[in-house]
């Protein structure tokens, strides 16, 4: 099977954007806020606790965005807002020809949204598509939806662009801290992800790009309510800051484990690979259909048998879990033989371990059935 996983940047890349955040978090805080839990509130005349104002601004730093927003709702929030703040109800939106992600079809429902689909891993078909529709405003995902999907997103954000001046939005959600850079570094209007997923607080959402389009969300966060308080605003900072080096390590596992499956340390596997469905996983296909019974073998051994935020702060054991949504739409039998392992905080050995355990257990069990 042909796959096409993003290209995460090395530990010493991730040690590069860690030292930065710190160095952007230090323009604006003072040590000695920096040892606080922040402010509470709609203060004026920012109508926003001052420590997410602050945070705010060093996270748009960072990304070398106009501005950023902290949004509650977490990733799925983050795209809803910034599809309110770019495009109005009943719009014509451009996505891609592959199965939406859940929450976000559910968003595009939401808004009464009229999907136009292109081909995004061909350039020439996007190109067409924009000619030949009048649309709105296009949302380009940046891990991947197909197995198959292979297009570099920065040649997508392009060529919409010089095709047509629309407001482009990204899902950056398992991309950010993973890639060189995100969908706004690349071009696009705004770039939505989960701090959840970054070692922050649960319920947290980011925008961050073009000021036009964030000023007008603000907009929407007029009551007290609605605010990310300070507390929080720090949470998501020190989330990012560890987030770079701890998905640089696991990275590196995904590669180790792959190449000792390749050198044949575990039998059973018909053949392995890695994938961005939806996080960077190893993705296992066995010989038989045992997929099921070896995700329930690997929970007695401690694996996690579903995520919690993909890669929250929560989430410190290898994930076994069958394989997403979105794939199991473009083929289903991959329930029975297909499964996703994401290592976590745990090492080469450990997987290779439970793989080894749980692959036995289930064939043992076929066997006395």
């Amino acid at each position: 099977m042909k796959v096409y996983p993003l290209q995460s940047i090395t530990l010493k890349e991730a040690e590069e954007k860690q030292f930065r955040l710190v160095d952007c978090v230090m323009h604006y805080f003072t040590g000695s806020e920096l040892l606080t839990r922040g402010d509470l509130g709609v203060h004026q005349p920012e109508n926003e606790p001052l420590t997410t104002m602050k945070a705010e601004r060093a996270i748009a730093e960072f990304f070398n965005a106009e501005t950023a927003i902290l949004v509650r709702g977490s990733g799925t929030g983050a795209i809803r807002y910034a599809l309110a703040g770019a495009v109005k109800a009943g719009s014509k939106i451009l996505i891609h020809q592959a199965p939406a992600y859940s929450t976000t079809q559910t968003s595009i429902d939401m808004f009464g949204l009229e999907p136009v689909r292109a081909d995004y891993n061909d350039l020439d078909e996007l190109v067409r598509t924009l000619q030949d529709n009048d649309v709105d405003a296009a949302l380009v995902q940046y891990s991947r939806q197909n197995i198959a999907d292979r297009y570099d997103i920065s040649e997508v954000i392009r060529t919409i662009k010089e095709t047509s001046n629309i407001p482009i939005i990204v899902d950056d959600n398992y991309a950010v801290m993973k890639v060189s850079k995100i969908g706004s570094e690349l071009g696009a209007d705004l770039s939505c992800f989960s701090t959840f997923k970054l070692q922050g607080p649960e319920g947290i959402g980011c925008i961050v790009g073009k000021k036009q389009y964030i000023d007008r969300i603000r907009k929407m966060h007029y009551s007290g309510g609605c605010q990310t308080q300070g507390w929080e605003a720090l949470e998501v900072l020190r989330g990012l800051i560890y987030a770079p080096v701890l998905l640089a390590i696991q990275a590196e596992t995904i590669e180790d484990v792959l190449r000792r499956i390749n050198e044949g340390e575990v039998s059973g596997i018909k053949e392995a690979f890695i994938a961005n469905a939806q996080s960077k996983v190893l993705l296992v296909s066995f010989d038989k259909p045992i997929a099921r019974k070896v995700l329930k073998a690997a929970e007695k051994r401690g694996a996690l048998p579903n995520p919690v935020g993909s890669e929250s702060k929560y989430e410190i054991t290898p994930l076994f879990y069958k394989v997403s949504g979105t794939f199991l739409k473009s083929d289903p039998t991959l329930i029975d033989y297909m499964i996703r392992v994401n290592p976590n905080r745990a090492g080469s050995d450990t997987v290779i371990r439970i793989l080894r355990e749980s692959i036995a257990e289930a064939e043992r069990g076929d066997r006395n059935e």
